[in-house]
């Protein structure tokens, strides 16, 4: 029993975290309701005992979990759609990647209304957009109308291009701000009957009560989808 309860502390503490999507910004990839459990172990923080784990480096459309850059107590989950050194652009929505455009079968444009800074990022460098916080800082990492990755950051972006809180508006990723990768949907319920979150340290089924709520309400078909 003493070991069971260790490895599972360590589990929790070091491998995976469980999180919930409160946003439609990674729809149709993710749902407002999904509840995630997400891998810490391959690059996120494992803090002192990180010489123990076998960490990688993060990926070119791998979705991450990490903490919102402008507010570390908030959790956000993007797909990383540029890596330190890349050059990236908007052109009519379109992603390039140094130079090709990038292909995105995940990506999704649900309203079909054009926005110039949005979409054709980084043409305007200027802008009184109050969503967009990082305006001021923004030119210094554009070239020749290209913004470049610098190292030790990532450019993130959320699958629903058109209701996206993401880089284009706030800036980089720090490698630092990474907590991990969803690896599967454990659990999803509609986002109106959702309970409320809190934070990293969900509690599935703290009463009696959830318990009955789940077994209405969950969608179930979404249950142990991986997260890709």
């Amino acid at each position: 029993m003493l070991a069971m309860t260790v490895i599972i502390l360590f589990a929790v503490t070091f491998v995976v975290q469980a999180f919930r999507v409160p946003t439609e910004s990674m729809e149709n990839t993710l749902l407002v309701g999904d509840y995630l459990l997400a891998d810490k172990l391959h690059f996120g923080d494992a803090g002192r005992v990180g010489w123990l784990l076998p960490y990688r480096n993060i990926q070119r459309g791998e979705i991450i979990v990490f903490h919102y850059p402008v507010d570390g107590s908030q959790y956000f989950v993007k797909r990383v759609i540029g890596v330190p050194g890349d050059r990236i652009h908007l052109l009519n929505g379109e992603v390039y990647v140094n130079g090709a455009p990038l292909q995105e079968n995940y990506a999704t444009y649900k309203t079909g209304t054009a926005d110039s800074y949005r979409d054709d990022f980084p043409a305007q460098l200027w802008t009184n957009l109050a969503s967009v916080t990082w305006r001021a800082r923004l030119s210094q990492y554009v070239s020749h109308g290209e913004l470049v990755v610098p190292a030790g950051n990532y450019f993130v972006l959320g699958d629903n291009r058109e209701r996206s809180s993401d880089s284009r508006y706030w800036g980089f990723v720090p490698r630092a701000n990474v907590i991990g990768r969803p690896l599967v949907v454990y659990l999803s319920m509609p986002g109106e009957q959702a309970p409320p979150s809190r934070g990293s340290d969900d509690k599935l089924f703290h009463s009696g009560n959830m318990f009955a709520h789940l077994l209405q309400s969950a969608r179930w078909k979404r249950t142990f989808i991986l997260v890709r």
